[in-house]
């Protein structure tokens, strides 16, 4: 198992390249930049139609106009997908260019949100059909935001622009700057959906939808799910962000779905979907990627050794919430021999569980989208509209974790408890610690009495780990009297804020990302950097010596 652990860690450059391709990400940072517009609309949903469970029925003008803030929401998400993945390319684009010569980002927004109408609404009787500029247009958003700004792209590397004396001011040079790669976008795009309607008798948006229709229904099969959820686990045990190589894959499917099983769910049919973002969020990856919530509390509660005691104590809050990092980085589980097999099969019986309980046992899929924050089994029983065998499903994924993980954590735990007899004599210690040379607790001192401001920032893949380490350092600046403030982000979200901090800590699972920042930050006066696992969850847990840690990078 060891040597296959091994080969597997050899692949992991190989790995992080697909975790860096700028299409994957510019579909993983869009979604992430209209979570929420989908959790918004969702609310309104459960609002509506909650009550009905319980036989309690709103009045049809409360529910048309709770439906009308969804419509104009969630109902044209295809449309504000086309600008904010487009958004995110050429944002990935710009890094690769001269400073004096950047795409505008605005404009290719514009573009796309053009372009994509213009293949996206169809005529119905005369008029305007807007069905595809929801949840079903999302495929051909992804095709216009990936094409408009390769055309912006190819403007100006190769400077075919409109030029103005320079007496004429920036922002009129601009306007007139956009006018070309504006106007070719959009030309294509018209010329296009002329010529696709006249050779296929449908538009684009439709027509696309049918093609991967067959992949759609590949993916809510057995097969397709333990390809989704195994792979999403596997690339998480090697130490990169699982989902953020397999979620933009999917990312139209899980919405889709779960727009298709609402309608279902309306009408008094069977929402028969299966894959959707509350089988991931709620069920796969139950108390985070590995479906870790079970085996966190076996740690904290039935484990001998120290570590692994401490390990799940300190991470048993986070899991219930779906933050694992602590745990996988803690123990370790990453890269860890004995949890290779247990980390990727148990996502995978627990989809298998819930699409036996779909499509043999009926039960309602998840017809609601839900903050991924949510404790799995509420998110499951909420996500499913109170489904009667949802809590049934519920207890029966945790027995079922729990027998899956029990006999690997018995064998790890035994192995630290004798490396823990072996090293009785030394100093015990729940994690590693981080050493304090005399010159860092002088940096300390220096930066106290001073009147300096810094800020931090910590990056991570959801912004959620990284809030444990940005609370660190603020609790430790403030133990200390320093004049410093942390937050933290998801990746993406930091590129327009670089210049305003002082230094940005990545957290393990986006270390990938380092000579990317590095480059972001040229110029800005920031510092960048990333952290190792076990390192990061001893500074989370530790103010003092994270900010001991923070100063030093500092320095």
């Amino acid at each position: 198992m060891e040597s296959l652990i091994k080969k597997i860690e050899k692949m992991k450059p190989f790995f992080e390249k697909i975790s860096n391709n700028p299409y994957l990400r510019a579909i993983r940072d869009g979604f992430i930049s209209l979570i929420p517009v989908i959790l918004f609309s969702s609310l309104f949903l459960l609002v509506a139609f909650v009550p009905n469970i319980f036989n309690y029925y709103l009045p049809d003008h409360m529910v048309d106009s709770l439906l009308k803030a969804y419509t104009y929401s969630m109902g044209i998400l295809a449309l504000f997908m086309s600008a904010t993945v487009a958004k995110s390319l050429t944002e990935n684009f710009n890094g690769n260019l001269p400073k004096t010569r950047q795409i505008n980002v605005v404009s290719v927004m514009v573009a796309s949100m053009i372009g994509f109408l213009l293949i996206g609404v169809g005529q119905v009787d005369g008029g305007l059909s807007l069905s595809y500029l929801g949840t079903r247009g999302l495929l051909a958003a992804f095709v216009v935001a990936f094409i408009v700004p390769n055309i912006y792209k190819f403007c100006v590397k190769n400077n075919i622009t409109i030029k103005l004396p320079d007496e004429v001011p920036a922002n009129i040079s601009q306007t007139f700057a956009d006018l070309i790669p504006l106007s070719v976008s959009i030309l294509f795009f018209w010329v296009f959906d002329i010529v696709f309607r006249t050779v296929f008798s449908v538009g684009f948006s439709v027509w696309i939808l049918e093609v991967f229709q067959p992949l759609f229904t590949a993916a809510d099969g057995y097969l397709g799910l333990a390809l989704i959820f195994g792979a999403m686990a596997f690339f998480w045990f090697v130490g990169i962000h699982g989902p953020s190589i397999v979620e933009p894959a999917v990312a139209a499917i899980y919405i889709a779905n779960v727009e298709a099983n609402f309608q279902l769910f309306q009408a008094g049919e069977h929402a028969s979907n299966v894959l959707s973002q509350g089988s991931q969020y709620f069920v796969a990856t139950l108390g985070g990627t590995g479906a870790t919530l079970v085996i966190t509390f076996m740690f904290a509660f039935m484990a001998k050794s120290k570590q692994l005691k401490a390990v799940g104590k300190a991470s048993s809050i986070p899991v219930i919430f779906g933050v694992n990092e602590p745990v996988l980085f803690g123990a370790p589980i990453v890269l860890n021999p004995v949890f290779f097999i247990p980390f990727i099969a148990t996502p995978i019986v627990n989809v298998w569980l819930l699409r036996f309980f779909i499509t043999t046992l009926n039960m309602n899929g998840f017809v609601y989208n839900l903050p991924w924050t949510t404790p799995g089994p509420i998110g499951l029983v909420l996500g499913t509209a109170f489904a009667p065998l949802a809590f049934i499903l519920a207890p029966l994924l945790l027995a079922v974790d729990f027998a899956i993980y029990y006999p690997f954590m018995k064998v790890y735990d035994k192995q630290l408890v004798e490396e823990e007899k072996e090293r009785a004599d030394e100093e015990e210690s729940d994690l590693v610690e981080l050493e304090t040379p005399a010159e860092e607790v002088e940096a300390v001192s220096e930066v106290a009495s001073s009147n300096e401001e810094l800020s931090v920032l910590v990056v991570c893949a959801n912004g959620a780990t990284s809030g444990m380490l940005a609370n660190a350092i603020g609790k430790g600046a403030k133990s200390k009297g320093i004049n410093l403030e942390s937050t933290a982000m998801a990746y993406g979200q930091h590129k327009e804020v670089i210049a305003d901090f002082d230094l940005i800590i990545l957290a393990p699972q986006m270390a990938s990302m380092l000579e990317e920042l590095e480059k972001d930050c040229q110029g800005k006066g920031t510092k960048a950097m990333s952290t190792s696992g076990q390192e990061y969850v001893s500074l989370a847990r530790d103010p003092e010596n994270a900010i001991k840690f923070t100063l030093k990078n500092l320095n």
